[in-house]
């Protein structure tokens, strides 16, 4: 299993909590980083354990509310659908590639949102 933090969502919740305070005052608050990265933060850089830490702690969430994770499973079932789906002589081919592109896009939306 694969798993990343998704800096977009750290990065709005992040901007919404600050909201109209100063970086620096931000920084402060949450205590040990510098206005500077709270900044690349806001920007969606992906910040160092400790300060991810911090920030988590700052925004009264669980740190799994950031993570995305992904298993081989879910790859492979993709795959094997796609697979059926251009092998199947009952579908015509344009059908197929239509059918490919809803499910990809069903993957990578269900991807997105964990």
């Amino acid at each position: 299993m694969s798993n990343t933090i998704n800096t977009q969502k750290l990065s709005e919740m992040v901007k919404s909590k600050r909201n109209n305070k100063g970086l620096r005052e931000a920084a402060t608050e949450i205590g040990g980083i510098s206005a500077s990265t709270l900044s690349r933060i806001e920007q969606g850089k992906l910040p160092d354990v400790e300060t991810f830490l911090k920030l988590c702690d700052w925004l009264e969430v669980s740190a799994e509310n950031f993570t995305k994770s992904q298993t081989k499973t879910d790859l492979k079932s993709e795959k094997q659908i796609i697979a059926h789906l251009r092998a199947d002589k009952n579908l015509k081919p344009e059908t197929a590639t239509s059918l490919i592109r809803m499910i990809e896009l069903a993957y990578k939306v269900d991807r997105k949102n964990r």
